[in-house]
């Protein structure tokens, strides 16, 4: 075992948590979310994406959100571009990162972007040089790297074969994700390994969601081949709106928790992350979807 001394997280709540929202969050509550999760410690924010406010009408203030956000030194605050002209308005916002994104299945690419996967990949090409050349850093967020709603189980040669494709364009790092959360250890450890063949340990972060309850498994299994990297949803907010009974993603509370107990150190103030969840979910009107900030609010109330 390789086990990590320390692990760096990526809250993706304010974006990909909170982008499915049927009612409309305001944007000076993803700006108050954001500030919470950095003011407890999260040093990586995924803030909010470009996409066009047709087909995703929770993120059509993103300019307001990036530049209502008060920045903190040390903090990489990225956001997801679909496309150049995603790419070019999200570039006035100065986001540290971009976010391109494939999927491991053909048929999940054709139901959500209406393409191949080497097409999708193609058209994400000059967004990532775009990017490079101004500076800018390049994550790829790799889904249904174990399981597709449509074709089930996907092989790791699939995997491998999109980890190829995003090296080749320039990608920096990637994310290993369960989008819909039916991985188990031994097949989201076979998924690393694939992706091991293109990015080395340091450039790969795992993504699991919980449908089956599987996600803090699988987060100690990548942990196990040395990923230091994850990416989590404070609350457990977000899920997947192709996959029927998707659940959300793992909660950020519930990794830390993890972390802490194996004596990970995370930098993350576990008190306050647990504050930053309670407010975000008291402004949809339910409770956290993390069992350990249920567990320690009802600990307090006691």
């Amino acid at each position: 075992m390789n086990i990590p001394t320390k692990v760096r997280l990526i809250d993706v709540g304010p974006r990909d948590g909170l982008q499915n929202e049927k009612q409309p969050v305001p944007a000076s509550v993803k700006i108050e979310l954001v500030h919470r999760l950095q003011a407890a410690g999260l040093k990586e924010i995924e803030v909010t994406s470009y996409v066009s406010p047709k087909w995703v009408p929770q993120m059509a203030d993103n300019h307001e959100v990036m530049q209502g956000i008060t920045r903190v030194a040390g903090v990489r605050y990225s956001v997801l571009t679909p496309n150049l002209k995603g790419y070019e308005a999200a570039v006035a916002d100065q986001p540290d990162e971009i976010v391109v994104f494939g999927a491991a299945s053909e048929a999940f690419s054709q139901k959500n972007i209406n393409c191949s996967i080497a097409e999708s990949i193609e058209r994400f090409a000059p967004v990532v040089q775009a990017a490079l050349a101004a500076g800018i850093a390049v994550r790829g967020a790799m889904s249904c790297t174990v399981g597709c709603p449509y074709e089930g189980e996907i092989a790791p040669e699939r995997v491998g074969y999109l980890a190829g494709l995003m090296k080749g364009i320039g990608v920096q790092r990637v994310d290993v994700a369960d989008t819909i959360g039916v991985g188990t250890p031994l097949k989201v450890q076979a998924a690393i390994e694939a992706t091991l063949a293109h990015f080395d340990i340091d450039h790969i972060s795992g993504h699991f969601h919980d449908t089956y309850g599987q996600a803090l498994s699988n987060t100690y299994a990548a942990l196990q081949m040395g990923v230091w990297n994850f990416q989590s949803s404070v609350a457990g907010l977000g899920g997947c709106p192709y996959a029927k009974g998707a659940t959300g993603n793992v909660a950020t509370e519930d990794v830390v928790y993890l972390l802490q107990g194996l004596g990970i150190d995370t930098g993350i103030d576990l008190d306050r992350l647990v504050d930053a969840g309670a407010y975000i979910s008291e402004q949809l009107g339910r409770p956290s979807g993390s069992r350990v900030a249920r567990a320690l609010m009802a600990r307090r109330s006691s």
